[in-house]
């Protein structure tokens, strides 16, 4: 591969990653804003809790939608046009968020119609993530060279953890020096304003981006595809995978969901499940609350979870710098092994009633294990395992299941931790090592193979 198609791949792809970076931002800015809206918006006006958590959580609903209708977006209107409409989701839901009283309401004057305004703009943004947590990385994978499309697809994950960090750091910006009242009042709005200045350059520079060729092919527009592929592939292989490309188009006469069977789709609805059900989630959700009981003061607990978010972004740089060297299941199989020893350990920990730095010790191991394994290489299948007629209506499926799964273990980890704090890290262990036998089971490698090549796992 020539250097200037490499650094022409890696340009397309770190623009793409904006939109893992958005994800990542509009997911965890509500860290920072959730005690303010609840002053705001629910204890003002004497609402209940569930509520509150209604509000806090509306955004995955919005996740699961845009999740779902991704397949139909990005087969419609083109991966780049989906980007591009999640960009301008984001920049809505960031003003709106910030600003939910705009042309309705009065402003600073809580309402319950203000509420349902200000989870509607959340919800949105949550389309947004939805779309761009499908499309991205089917976008990457249809752009970049078999050889390195693990590394590429993973530096989507690294730009979710960034997000995520950028975002408290942001936070604690605007929060930094001024009184509860202000933040109450102003500082909760800029948190969420702040999403904007992203947003508006992620959509700003996918109109300057290309199609993917795949999706070019798919509608017959043979000399665009050739054109795009040639610029990132050179002109030889180009042909070479032009041909296979429109080959693997003609296979099946109907791009039917079924056209492979149902293996496919289980794989990656399973991939996608397993992601949520080993706990990740709640491990980030719920980091500095899990610190607190444990004992730690509200200070350390904030400091712990900067050492977990930094633990988060040196191990998925290891997962991008080993995917493409030593496979996919190696990986997620050693992952899920690490997952399963810190879980393991930490139920012990728990039903022995000790709770101290072993504690904190086996939640990095735990976190490591996952930013190392599940955490990228989970997308890295699910842009890379479907079959070209099928993609983009099984990413959907995909990743739909993976936001109602991510639902599900959010809303039933508190629940579960009053019945029993020890049976609740045991449950994630055991889905840990469930999760390992899945994957030597029943999941592909896909190392260096073309996305054309992927046909052939399912037709045999």
């Amino acid at each position: 591969m020539e250097k200037q198609n490499k650094i022409l791949v890696y340009v397309v792809t770190i623009v793409a990653t904006l939109g893992g970076l958005l994800f990542g931002y509009d997911t965890a800015v509500i860290s920072g804003a959730e005690k303010s809206i609840q002053a705001f918006l629910i204890d003002s006006q004497g609402l209940s809790s569930f509520l509150h958590g209604i509000t806090v959580s509306s955004a995955l609903i919005g996740c699961i939608i845009g999740g779902a209708i991704s397949g139909i977006v990005s087969s419609r209107y083109g991966r780049k046009k989906a980007l591009i409409i999640a960009g301008f989701l984001f920049l809505l839901s960031a003003l709106g968020s910030g600003n939910p009283e705009f042309l309705f309401f009065e402003r600073g004057t809580p309402s319950i119609g203000l509420l349902w305004m200000f989870n509607f703009y959340r919800i949105i943004g949550g389309i947004g993530v939805g779309l761009a947590s499908a499309v991205c990385p089917m976008y990457i994978g249809e752009i970049a060279p078999a050889e390195i499309r693990g590394k590429l697809v993973s530096l989507n994950q690294f730009a979710i953890i960034f997000g995520m960090l950028v975002v408290y750091f942001v936070n604690w910006g605007i929060a930094d020096g001024q009184s509860i009242e202000w933040i109450n009042e102003i500082g909760w709005r800029r948190m969420f304003v702040s999403e904007a200045i992203p947003a508006s350059i992620f959509a700003g520079l996918m109109f300057f981006m290309p199609e993917t060729p795949r999706y070019l092919a798919l509608q017959n527009k043979d000399e665009k595809a050739l054109s795009i592929l040639t610029r990132f592939n050179g002109a030889e292989k180009a042909n070479e995978i032009l041909v296979a490309i429109k080959k693997s188009v003609k296979t099946t006469t109907k791009g039917k969901i079924l056209s492979y069977g149902k293996g496919v789709i289980i794989v990656g609805v399973l991939l996608s499940v397993f992601q949520q059900f080993v706990g990740i989630n709640v491990a980030l959700y719920y980091a500095p609350r899990i610190f607190e009981s444990m004992g730690a003061a509200k200070d350390a607990s904030m400091l712990q979870t900067i050492i977990m978010g930094l633990v988060n972004v040196v191990f998925t740089v290891i997962a991008i710098l080993t995917v493409d060297k030593w496979g996919r299941k190696p990986l997620l199989i050693t992952g899920s092994i690490g997952m399963a020893i810190g879980m393991f350990a930490i139920s012990i920990l728990a039903f022995q009633g000790i709770i101290g730095m072993a504690t904190l010790v086996f939640i990095i191991i735990y976190t490591a294990s996952f930013m190392m394994s599940w955490g990228p290489v989970c997308w890295v299948l699910i842009s890379e395992i479907y079959p070209n007629k099928i993609r983009s209506q099984a990413i959907a499926i995909a990743v739909a299941a993976q936001w109602a799964a991510n639902f599900f273990i959010s809303s039933t980890y508190p629940p579960m931790m009053e019945f029993s704090s020890g049976g609740t890290y045991l449950f994630y262990g055991i889905m840990s090592v469930v999760s390992a036998l899945f994957v030597w089971k029943m999941v592909p490698e896909t190392k260096g193979k073309t996305l054309e090549e992927m046909e052939r796992l399912w037709t045999k």
